[in-house]
Parts: C-alpha cells; sequence; structure tokens
C-alpha cells in the first residue's frame, strides 16, 4: 500500500534488456528511500509497485517482467531517466495522499504544459473507457504522485491538474514534457462505484 506522497526521486542505471523483462537500479541520494530497506520490499517506482530485488547504499535494483511492461510507462527506461520513488506505508504513517495500491491502470500522454511562475498546468489524454472515472475534484494517481483533478473534458479525453511548487520541487514533474506517457492509477473506490453502480442499472 502507498500514499501517493513523493518522498524523493532518482535515476534509472544499470539497465539490461532481457527476453520478457528488464533489470534495472534507481540510483538516489535521497536516505529516507534507503532507510531500513529489505530484499522482498516493496517500492513504488513512478508509481509502479516493484520488489526489491538486491540493493546497495545508494542504488535499488528492480525486475520487470512483461506484463508490468505493457501497462506502464517502464517499457521506455532508458539510462539516466529521472523517476519518483515511494517506499511501503508502514502502520502509524500519516495517509497524506490517497490509498494506492501501486498497480498501474495504464499511461495517459501528456497533451500541454502550462507553467508560469509558482503554476505548472498539465494536460493529459487518456483512453475515453476511462472517463467515467474522472471527475473534478476526484482523486488520481500520475507517476506515483496524488493528485487532485481539476477539470475532465469528456469529448477530449483529457482531464487536468495543477502542481504546486512544492509537488514540483520534490518529484520529477518539473521535467515532463509534451507526448510523454505517464502512469495513471485510478481511485479505487471510484472505480468500485461506477461499476457497481452500472451493474445495477443493467440489472433494472
Amino acid at each position: 500500500m502507498f500514499t501517493g506522497i513523493i518522498r524523493g526521486t532518482g535515476h534509472i542505471t544499470h539497465l539490461s534488456q532481457l527476453p520478457g523483462m528488464i533489470k534495472f537500479a534507481v540510483t538516489t541520494h535521497d536516505t529516507d528511500c534507503l532507510s531500513n530497506l529489505e530484499k522482498g520490499a516493496s517500492v513504488a517506482i513512478d508509481g509502479v509497485c516493484l520488489t526489491v530485488v538486491n540493493f546497495d547504499s545508494t542504488s535499488i535494483w528492480f525486475d520487470a517482467i512483461a506484463e508490468t511492461l505493457e501497462q506502464t510507462s517502464l517499457k521506455s527506461l532508458h539510462e539516466g531517466q529521472p523517476v519518483n520513488i515511494e517506499r511501503a506505508a508502514r502502520f502509524g504513517d500519516e495517509i497524506g495522499g490517497h490509498i494506492l495500491s501501486g498497480h498501474i491502470y495504464g499511461t495517459a500522454k501528456v497533451d500541454a504544459v502550462e507553467k508560469s511562475q509558482n503554476n505548472c498546468i498539465l494536460t493529459l489524454q487518456c483512453p475515453q473507457e476511462w472517463m467515467k472515472y474522472i471527475f473534478p475534484k476526484g482523486y488520481i494517481a500520475l507517476n506515483g504522485a496524488s493528485l487532485t483533478i481539476v477539470d475532465a473534458n469528456d469529448k477530449s479525453s483529457t482531464f487536468t491538474v495543477h502542481l504546486i511548487p512544492e509537488t514540483l520541487q520534490n518529484t520529477t514533474f518539473s521535467t515532463v514534457k509534451k507526448g510523454q506517457l505517464i502512469n495513471v492509477e485510478i481511485d479505487s473506490q471510484t472505480q468500485i462505484i461506477v461499476d457497481t453502480l452500472q451493474r445495477l442499472q443493467k440489472r433494472l
């Protein structure tokens, strides 16, 4: 379980392409990301829940298999790429964002990036079938960061989020570009409510 509050960032190192999977390391100087780490622990990289297979004083190693690569932006990883890192939540931690599983729904493409002093507005385009779960003031996780949806446009299958300076400082969103693929995790409670109501309507 994760909260969508990004604790640190790192960059991709030692990436190896293997049949049906990739092996890669994330190097970080954030001590919170490395503190009391163990093999088998769950860590979210750009929102994707992965299992720690090895680590040292500065880097964490992961394996990503074909299914994970197919559903997420990890398929386009390259050495030097910055990524968001979040350790799994522990009992007693403050839940500052919203409950996340790290199971990515798919990717959305950045349609526009609007920057001004102390503001950044992202517009993303997603599959039309997702729009039933996306509405203003609702939660969504983008590359692992818990964010609030500001606007949604069903006709264009787009939605917008606003990023505050704190988010830009502590995540990789300061370097986001138009056309970039972003991992999306739909709020699970929203999905359950919408899907349940649709099933009930079909029975009436």
